[in-house]
This record gives structure tokens, sequence and C-alpha cells, in this order.
């Protein structure tokens, strides 16, 4: 029988273990063996708290996508002004949080967009994550600009961070946090613009 309280930390060392995994092997490589090895537990104790891959996989996101959400959600709280300019900047800035843009992250994230497509479960999450975005976006455009234009304007930054996330992802280079917020910045101002 596992201990009491035992369920989160070893769910969380399971999460740490596979985005370790994905890191160092791929997702095609990282095997319930490979994963339970990494965290040092049995590979029964996967089936026990995640039932297979693909469950561990989801939580896995999840954690991403919480870790993503938290990062967001604490610049926007520390925000000195109330502007639609303001929230709009903590939310790229929170899409290319260190917890997002990490290797283990990035290989994660690459390897669950891949799923995804084939996988309802994984879909639905990810369909969730774009529509999260895609609405918080809408709504600070829309604070500045008609509904259309705020619509068109969410669309287009919504793109342009996943954009530059793929493309830093797939340079083999660390990423560019940076310049990809000065990319995103300057969209941002050039929507805000059509407001005046």
């Amino acid at each position: 029988m596992p201990k009491v309280g035992m369920q989160p930390i070893r769910r969380s060392q399971l999460i740490a273990a596979t985005l370790e995994a994905v890191d160092q092997v791929g997702m095609a490589d990282a095997s319930i063996a490979y994963i339970a090895r990494l965290a040092g537990v049995s590979n029964g104790i996967i089936s026990h708290y995640f039932n297979d891959k693909n469950g561990l996989l989801e939580a896995t996101m999840r954690h991403l996508m919480q870790a993503l959400s938290d990062a967001v959600g604490a610049r926007r709280r520390a925000l000195r002004e109330d502007s639609p300019r303001a929230h709009l900047k903590a939310m790229i800035d929170g899409n290319f949080d260190d917890s997002q843009v990490s290797g283990p992250a990035m290989k994660t994230w690459l390897a669950f967009w891949a799923s995804s497509m084939h996988q309802p479960a994984l879909r639905r999450l990810q369909r969730v994550n774009d529509h999260r975005l895609y609405s918080n976006l809408c709504g600070q455009f829309h604070r500045a600009l008609p509904r259309d234009q705020a619509r068109f304007a969410a669309r287009g930054l919504a793109s342009l961070i996943d954009g530059l996330w793929l493309r830093g992802a797939l340079s083999g280079e660390a990423f560019d946090t940076e310049q990809a917020r000065r990319i995103a910045y300057d969209y941002l101002d050039l929507q805000l613009a059509k407001a005046s």
C-alpha cells in the first residue's frame, strides 16, 4: 500500500523524469522502462499513476501548460498599469518564460504537438491551450480595437508567438528570448497603432 501523501510526489517525480527522457532520447525512445529508470521507480508505478505512456505525456503537458499559465499570470498580476499593451506584453513574456523555452520543455512540446494529431485526448488538450491563448489575446486587443480587428490581431500574435517559439525550438541553439520578445512587441505595437 502506498504511503499517504506520496501520490503528488511520485507524479511530480515521473513528470520530471519524462521531461528528462524526452530531452535525452526523444519521445519515441523514451520508453516506460527508460522513464522509470530515470525516476528510480518500477515500471508498474507509471502504470499505477498514469495507465500508460500516453497518460504520462498528457500529465507532463498539463504540467507544462500550468507552468505557462503561472508564468503569464504572475506577470499580469505584477503589472503597474492596466492597459491592453501591458497585458499583451505580459502574455508574450509568459509564453517565452524559461519554463517554456528550456531544452526539455521545448522537445516535449514538439513531441506533444506531433502526438496530438493522432490521439484525441492530446488533441483536446492542444485545442484548449490554443483557445486559451487566442481568447486572452483577443480580450485585450478588443479593449483597444473593434472586434474584427481585435480577432485578426489576436490570431496574428498567437501565430507569431507559436512561430517564433517553433523556429527557436528547431534552431538547435539556445532560444533567443530577447529577440523573440522584440519581434512580438513590434507586431503588437503595429496592431495597437491602428486604434489611433
